[in-house]
């Protein structure tokens, strides 16, 4: 039996076991911010075997006061995840990846767009 995530004030379920057969939509398409924290970074640091700094400086980018995981140009308006590994399609870091990336697709983003999310996650499922 498969268990659906769910969170209130969401109108759609997850499942992850549908992640496998994706191509990593939720890491790839037009240009965004991947933010991090600084628990987050310390942690990807550990998991990469870097210090903090070459982790700023080799992978992220200060946005203001915060910071981004940069992305990679795959063609025109079509960007990845720095850690995204586009032939194996999964996530490089996957233990250590941000906030962000453990709670999609149930940002507040989605509440108000929630056709979008249906139309870039296959694992969306309809509870209604």
């Amino acid at each position: 039996m498969t268990k659906f995530s769910t969170k209130e004030g969401f109108n759609y379920a997850f499942d992850a076991s549908e992640c496998s057969n994706c191509k990593g939509n939720c890491c790839i398409g037009e240009s965004g911010y991947i933010w991090i924290n600084l628990v987050e970074m310390q942690n990807l640091s550990k998991l990469l075997k870097i210090s903090v700094d070459d982790l700023k400086k080799d992978h992220l980018r200060k946005v203001g006061y915060k910071f981004s995981i940069k992305e990679t140009k795959l063609s025109h308006n079509n960007f990845a995840c720095k850690f995204f590994d586009t032939s194996l399609r999964q996530c490089t870091i996957y233990e250590a990846r941000p906030k962000q990336c453990r709670t999609f697709p149930f940002w507040d983003y989605f509440k108000e767009n929630e056709k979008e999310v249906y139309e870039e996650c296959p694992a969306i499922k309809n509870i209604y």
